[in-house]
């Protein structure tokens, strides 16, 4: 059986959720190389992960905004090149036969420099976190970035688009449920209608757990619905609300974000791509001055300032119906083009 390092970024649980649906699909033997809550969520699904990465998340007030964005870029920069002594130990061990990165460079730098074939996973092809002077040091991190996109053997994009050179875009990529949405609501003890808060596996969204909760306790009497909030595995939250149930850390989040009546979240891209696949209606509250999440969110039809409008949203969406659940195939198209590369 084929040798196959899987690196992917402890930043969150998107990158572990979507990675989890493409290695359930390979035929081959796979190590995981993460940390903190993506490492947990891994091992909890039987794959062998090295917890090895460690990472400070952004900083965001109690506003909702991203603070600091050039320190956090020279914070990024100091995590990668203690990730690249790390994953060039783990590689040299290992010998894979291919390495396959989900938006971790450290791991894909060592095999471009080792010559071992490999594969990059990513939403994005450039960054955009500065403005003006202070994006001399980003656009010099962009252009590193981009060598290894165009050096790498094929590069997967969890989207739609037009192939070109080695990008493949094959849509988004999620976990797999029980079509049965009715008896996982029963498994999952959903008695009425749910309202999920999710704010992914970083320590960024208290500011939205905090206004949607405060607009729970306005409107809840007339909605008629039950509250959960997961915090994920880096936010603590007081459960100050007795009528509200608090999950922190769960590895089933995705039967959750089907089985439920509406979601309320930040702009991550698995958790959009999970919402809009299973047909769930979704309200996506960026991080201000997060590039990504702004962006994600307007595809959407959302931004930042719907924040201050949330008792509209809630209402207009659990009244409006359910869309129309995808199937999607892009964890079948990922996995495909990765093992073509294995044989």
């Amino acid at each position: 059986m084929k040798n196959l390092l899987f690196f992917t970024s402890p930043i969150g649980l998107g990158h572990a959720s979507r990675d989890i649906a493409i290695a359930s699909r390979l035929d081959a033997d796979i190590t995981f190389v993460s940390g903190e809550g993506a490492s947990r969520l891994i091992g909890d699904y039987g794959f062998k992960v090295k917890d090895l990465y460690r990472h400070k998340g952004f900083e965001v007030d109690e506003h909702g905004e991203l603070k600091h964005a050039l320190r956090w870029l020279m914070g990024y920069w100091s995590y990668y090149k203690k990730c690249k002594v790390i994953a060039e130990k783990v590689i040299r061990k290992s010998k894979p036969e291919l390495v396959v990165s989900d938006e971790d460079f450290a791991s894909i730098a060592i095999a471009q420099k080792l010559g071992i074939p490999n594969v990059i996973i990513t939403d994005v092809l450039q960054t955009n976190f500065t403005k003006g002077s202070l994006s001399l040091i980003e656009r010099q991190m962009n252009k590193v970035m981009k060598k290894m996109i165009d050096n790498s053997n094929l590069v997967i994009i969890p989207s739609n688009g037009d192939n070109h050179d080695n990008i493949v875009y094959v849509g988004p990529i999620v976990r797999d449920v029980d079509p049965d949405r009715q008896a996982l609501r029963k498994k999952l003890g959903f008695n009425k209608k749910t309202i999920l808060v999710s704010v992914g596996g970083t320590d960024s969204g208290r500011f939205l757990i905090n206004k949607v909760v405060e607009t729970y306790d306005r409107i809840k009497d007339a909605i008629g619905a039950e509250m959960i909030v997961v915090s994920g595995p880096s936010l603590n939250i007081d459960a100050i609300q007795v009528d509200i149930k608090y999950i922190g850390y769960t590895k089933n989040l995705h039967e959750m974000v089907y089985a439920c009546d509406l979601l309320i979240s930040l702009a991550g891209r698995s958790t959009i791509d999970e919402a809009l696949a299973y047909g769930t209606p979704a309200i996506f509250i960026p991080i201000k001055k997060h590039f990504e999440q702004e962006e994600n969110a307007m595809k959407c039809g959302f931004k930042f300032e719907d924040i201050h409008r949330l008792e509209e949203l809630m209402l207009e969406k659990l009244n409006g119906g359910r869309g129309k659940t995808e199937s999607g195939n892009g964890a079948d198209k990922a996995s495909s083009l990765i093992l073509n590369l294995l044989t």
